[in-house]
């Protein structure tokens, strides 16, 4: 059951290592971030990197569209990413894209194609 929140609530212990994990950014979250997110390059919108949000760290995040962005490496766990996004849309009305390292390293132009055709098939609130 999707709750109507102003502001997403976290765990607020999630913070420092939040801020780690933007130090310790993947390859391919340095380019996705770099290439296409940073500034309001993409769309005029204002994404965050590695947002808290309820009990979860997110690669990417969009306030004003309620968008998580997820940037999935090799070693990667589907399972558990299906319920965590599963967790995530229910509580919190979020909609979440996935993308592969590897297309982000080899196909920046496609996937940033895709990004605008999935956000513009969304429904948001």
């Amino acid at each position: 059951m999707e709750k109507k929140y102003k502001f997403i609530p976290y765990d607020k212990n999630l913070v420092s290592r939040a801020r780690e994990l933007r130090k310790e950014q993947t390859e391919a979250e340095k380019v996705f971030w770099k290439k296409i997110l940073e500034d309001k390059k993409f769309l005029g919108l204002k994404f965050t990197r590695q947002k808290p949000l309820g009990r979860f760290i997110v690669d990417f995040y969009c306030a004003s569209l309620r968008l998580v962005v997820e940037i999935d490496g090799n070693v990667h766990d589907a399972k558990r990413d299906k319920e965590r996004d599963y967790l995530l849309e229910q509580e919190f009305g979020v909609n979440i894209l996935r993308y592969r390292n590897e297309d982000i390293l080899k196909n920046i132009n496609n996937v940033t194609e895709d990004l605008i055709e999935r956000i513009n098939s969304i429904k948001f609130p």
